[in-house]
């Protein structure tokens, strides 16, 4: 398995939670579906991920200043 399956396991392990606190934010579900992804892009192009070790406190603060 490679990195990259790795990063998407972790990230599909918050994807639930990523996406209510976006709807709640954003209050649709398109734009709170569009924030995850762009969370996702955000977070799989990091050059070294390796210090990210609360995925879901890494990610909350981004969307708040969306």
């Amino acid at each position: 398995m490679g990195e990259q399956d790795g990063l998407a396991r972790r990230f599909e392990a918050h994807r639930d939670h990523m996406h209510a606190l976006a709807y709640r934010i954003l209050g649709t579900r398109s734009d709170a579906e569009d924030a995850v992804q762009e969370a996702w892009i955000r977070f799989s192009r990091r050059s070294d991920t390796s210090g990210v070790d609360n995925l879901r406190g890494w990610l909350t603060p981004w969307y708040s200043t969306r």
